[in-house]
């Protein structure tokens, strides 16, 4: 008898290639080739194209200038959780897709479960489908976060094409598919999961989406680097890609927005895990700052801007006798931007760190991606070096460069208020960044370069 052909298809783009490689041919991914059966040929007729009981995307259209089309801005239907509307732009779309991934345990089922419940409460019907649970256990976690009497419909089901006949048949407004790595197409042969299999049921569902106008909201399972499973097509296909950040062992999750076609990225949306669920935090600031009785060396407060929202964060450092390879090392920042602040410390300041060891670390567990804390890193690493604590209510922000020169950051005013409406009564900011009227209880100092920045922070100490 003659032995089943097999391929081998790469995780993360779907190449292929006839025999077992360590690195894909494709990508150059390594370590990511599975084998697979290869499938039928299905006679040259698109899957896509066979009817699957709903419309499709649109009908043939004639080519027309961008200023005869009318355009209006799409409608949005909070989902009862603030923090999650502030994410996705204001609400949910009519006819988007969001996929929505994080690690196992996170919070991904709690949280949609919580906002279809608020949904359905507003008059929304909404569909909830489980591939990775029975439908007592979703009922139980209901209980559990105080959902009574909760009218959200549920289905338990993998196959695809069982899911889109529910959904013709209930026609809800939203519908959650927890998982799309659980879900499997009969046209295809290939096990749930696999790249085939979650690209084609993603590609009916956002085909679905668009041609009815329901809301599709889809939970992605993440890689043990913390990547998004699956092929990158993925996130291609969807119009919000959110992530879903924070450590198991604290109570506080963070949800980024990576990609939004219908709203501003990098936003975030910070909650708290409770008994009854997740909670929106309506101050994150209070989360990133040490609450410290008296002002402590190697502490500085700095703002950063996660999309439209300006957060205060504690930035600290620890500065101690090294040996002969003194160790560099940041948690929440980026390691080799701190070799470099380093360098431009000893150059351009006369503060030399080159036979010590320097930890640095943000408070909170938030990672901090733009160079605005530049200003506040080196501050904390003088302040731990001399011993001495910066001033009781001391702020300071701006990125630096090589040439030590203090550069502005974006949206310094809004940073400025922030500071100022919870009680900052210093700062340290670039000049580019000093407001023209003066912000009532902050008093700035304005610099353009980091020697004047450390002789300011040692005139007060």
């Amino acid at each position: 008898m003659a032995k089943d052909k097999t391929i081998y298809t790469c995780n993360a783009c779907g190449g292929t290639t006839p025999r077992w490689l360590g690195k894909c041919p494709n990508c150059g991914a390594w370590n990511s080739l599975i084998e697979s059966v290869p499938e039928a040929a299905s006679g040259g007729k698109n899957r896509l194209s066979a009817p699957q009981g709903y419309a499709g995307l649109a009908n043939a259209q004639p080519v027309t200038p961008l200023s005869a089309i009318e355009a209006q801005d799409v409608a949005r239907t909070p989902s009862g959780i603030e923090e999650l509307d502030r994410v996705l732009g204001g609400g949910v779309v009519e006819g988007g897709v969001v996929l929505i991934g994080g690690d196992p345990g996170i919070g991904k089922s709690t949280l949609l479960l919580q906002a279809m419940d608020a949904l359905q409460r507003a008059g929304l019907p909404t569909l909830y489908v489980t591939g990775e649970e029975s439908g007592a256990q979703v009922a139980l976690r209901s209980r559990r976060l105080g959902i009574d009497g909760s009218q959200v419909n549920l289905l338990a089901e993998i196959q695809l094409e069982k899911i889109l006949a529910t959904v013709e048949a209930t026609q809800p407004a939203v519908v959650v598919i927890d998982s799309i790595q659980t879900m499997y197409s009969d046209q295809l042969t290939s096990a749930p999961g696999s790249v085939a299999q979650v690209r084609e049921c993603a590609a009916h569902l956002t085909r679905m989406a668009k041609g009815t106008g329901i809301t599709v909201i889809l939970v992605g399972h993440v890689t043990k680097e913390g990547a998004l499973a699956g092929p990158r097509v993925l996130e291609h296909m969807v119009d919000t890609v959110l992530y879903f950040e924070g450590d198991t062992h604290s109570p506080h999750r963070l949800v980024r927005a990576i990609k939004n076609r219908f709203g501003a990225v990098n936003e975030i949306g910070v909650f708290a895990m409770t008994e009854k669920g997740l909670k929106g935090v309506s101050n994150p600031s209070a989360i990133f700052l040490s609450q410290h009785a008296e002002p402590v060396p190697g502490s500085c407060v700095m703002v950063t801007l996660e999309g439209t929202r300006p957060l205060l964060v504690e930035i600290q450092a620890l500065v101690d006798g090294g040996g002969p390879a003194p160790r560099r090392l940041s948690v929440g920042l980026d390691k080799d931007r701190l070799a470099m602040l380093l360098a431009v410390l000893n150059r351009h300041a006369g503060v030399a760190c080159a036979d010590q060891d320097v930890f640095v670390n943000a408070v909170g567990g938030v990672r901090i991606g733009e160079p605005a804390a530049d200003l506040a890193v080196m501050l904390s690493i003088t302040s731990s070096l001399r011993g001495k604590a910066l001033p009781k209510g001391f702020i300071a922000f701006g990125e630096v460069g090589l040439a030590g020169e203090v550069r502005p950051a974006p949206r310094g005013q809004d940073r400025l208020k922030e500071a100022a409406k919870l009680g900052f009564t210093v700062a340290v900011v670039p000049k580019a960044n000093a407001p023209k009227k003066p912000i009532h209880g902050l008093t700035l100092h304005a610099v353009e370069r980091v020697d004047e920045a450390m002789n300011i922070v040692r005139a007060m100490g």
